[in-house]
């Protein structure tokens, strides 16, 4: 079974310790045997399974082994242009980025690491909610105004050349998001910021829905609720044509005359760094 979820062009996976986002090109709907869809779900499948399959040596405490998301992209990279040649040729493009929650040894004591991998215009972003304090966010990476690296059919981009790959320091509570331009065009850092801190306190203290058990820093469910309340916040922005965003202002930097948020899906994961036993 192919892992993940296509939402449009989109893919979107996660896993115990693994999440991603993928934004499919969606002009190559107009192309001949065009799916961009395909290309963003069969990366992200892949992409997952290699992590999967090196969970054998990186997972264990002991090991001085780290995880290699960029290989492990490469690769995924590899099976899927495989999977869409001839004679199942099937042609797109799309960004990719994802987060490996892994560990780092220090004083004998491992602590939480996340490996975050990105290529394109898609954002992995790290909030401390109890602070209100951004504590990562990837860069996006364009050949050009809204045309961002990306993998796939006659693209010159590729994982081993341009892919980035940060290791970032995270603590028990800090919210990692995974999410597409329909998210980053739309708000801007700081609302991000205040929308995913209200969300979790508003949590906490109960509401937002049923709780699955314990509410304690979005956990028991909470990570869907802010989730859905950032997608709804994207959606505000994004349906109004009188509206400031992030994309309008770049828009404005390039010489275009444009108002609004852009109409694009926003399409993300949310997901809560947590401590075990």
């Amino acid at each position: 079974m192919i892992r993940g979820i296509t939402n449009g062009d989109d893919a979107v996976l996660v896993g115990e310790n693994f999440i991603g986002a993928n934004d499919g090109v969606g002009a190559w709907a107009q192309k001949p045997r065009g799916h961009a869809a395909l290309w963003s779900r069969l990366i992200l499948h892949f992409w997952a399974l290699e992590v999967e399959r090196d969970s054998s040596v990186t997972s264990k405490i002991l090991t001085s082994a780290e995880p290699d998301p960029v290989r492990y992209l490469q690769k995924a990279y590899e099976h899927t242009k495989e999977a869409t040649s001839p004679p199942n040729e099937w042609n797109g493009t799309t960004t990719a980025c994802a987060a490996l929650l892994h560990y780092a040894s220090e004083a004998s004591s491992p602590k939480p690491m996340l490996y975050v991998t990105n290529l394109g215009d898609s954002q992995v972003m790290v909030v401390r909610p109890r602070d209100k304090k951004l504590i990562y966010k990837t860069t996006e990476q364009w050949h050009w105004f809204d045309c961002p690296r990306q993998l796939g059919t006659n693209s010159p981009d590729t994982p081993c050349s341009n892919a980035v790959m940060d290791k970032v320091k995270v603590e028990e509570g800090d919210v990692v998001l995974a999410m597409s331009d329909g998210v980053v065009d739309n708000l801007w850092e700081h609302e991000v910021i205040q929308n995913v801190h209200d969300s979790v306190q508003n949590w906490e203290a109960g509401k937002g829905g049923e709780s699955l058990g314990d509410r304690t820093w979005g956990s028991g469910g909470g990570m869907l609720y802010v989730a859905k309340e950032l997608v709804k916040a994207s959606r505000l922005i994004a349906e109004d044509p009188y509206a400031e965003s992030p994309f309008m202002e770049r828009a404005v930097e390039e010489g275009l005359a444009m108002e609004g948020g852009t109409a694009i899906l926003p399409l993300l994961y949310v997901t809560s760094v947590l401590t075990c036993g």
